[in-house]
């Protein structure tokens, strides 16, 4: 069973503080990706799993890791290490992307991710 490790919360008040300019990766191997690069990312594709975030960015870390933030008056968890799931957070705070949920377990885990695209006015 997966445990949650608590991590920094990001709240509707705290966007600008989700992404450092020049911030490491989990591993302190340098900067991974992007706020930008992963909204990108997942606005090319209809639906992506988190394990392809993971893979995409070679975002190092436990298969354990899993951070939480508060969206829509609830804490979830993402399965992504604290600076990537801290920009994630932002990108759903801003409306950017939706996300999917698996709610076996008694906490709320997102397992992926899709685009939120503009309604089209005519």
């Amino acid at each position: 069973m997966i445990q949650p490790t608590p991590g920094p919360t990001a709240t509707a008040a705290e966007p600008a503080a989700v992404e450092p300019a020049a911030a490491e990766t989990s591993d302190g191997a340098g900067a991974a990706c992007t706020q930008a690069q992963l909204r990108r990312f997942i606005k090319s594709r209809p639906y992506v799993p988190i394990h392809e975030l993971r893979r995409r960015f070679a975002l190092a870390g436990d298969d354990d890791d899993v951070t939480g933030f508060d969206s829509a008056g609830r804490h979830i968890f993402v399965g992504l290490p604290v600076r990537e799931a801290g920009m994630l957070a932002g990108l759903v705070l801003q409306g950017d992307v939706g996300y999917e949920l698996l709610l076996d377990p008694t906490s709320p885990i997102i397992v992926g991710v899709f685009p939120v695209r503009p309604v089209q006015r005519s």
